[in-house]
């Protein structure tokens, strides 16, 4: 069985490049979700003003567990921070992960318990949405770090 999730935890290179590392993930796609404006160019979205997330389109199959790509997903940004994540600012860099209804449950069960657990001082601000229009972004985002190894 193959699923997809989204997620958006800054800038769309860094978390493309770690999830296509697993096995299990069968593809990730950059793009762009949760905005306005039909069909955005990365320009439009880095402007602040499409509300577009960037994201990782993550397609995986079952031998990889959601709960598994969570934990990756909450160990490589830092999901207290409101629409910024380091030296990125902005509406398109928030916390966020789009998700089919049925893992809804889960994803939010998993984000309670990571609260319990004082990993993070400050509240999650990660949001959970169901699955919008994605927007695949433009090419040369794709892969970005293998394709720009400087």
């Amino acid at each position: 069985m193959i699923r997809t999730i989204y997620f958006g935890g800054g800038c769309f290179w860094c978390v493309e490049s770690v999830y296509l590392k697993l096995k299990g993930v069968v593809e990730v796609k950059p793009g762009y979700m949760g905005g306005s404006l039909v069909n955005p160019t990365y320009e439009e979205v880095c402007e602040g003003n499409t509300n577009h997330v960037e994201v990782a389109k993550v397609i995986f199959n079952k031998t990889i567990k959601l709960n598994h790509l969570l934990k990756v997903f909450f160990s490589i940004h830092d999901p207290t921070t409101l629409d910024r994540q380091g030296s990125d600012v902005g509406t398109q860099y928030r916390s966020a992960i789009f998700c089919e209804t049925s893992d809804r449950k889960e994803i939010i069960d998993f984000i309670k318990s990571m609260e319990k657990s004082e990993l993070f001082k400050d509240n999650i601000v990660t949001e959970v949405n169901e699955i919008v229009e994605f927007y695949e972004a433009e090419e040369y985002h794709h892969n970005y770090f293998k394709n720009n190894p400087d």
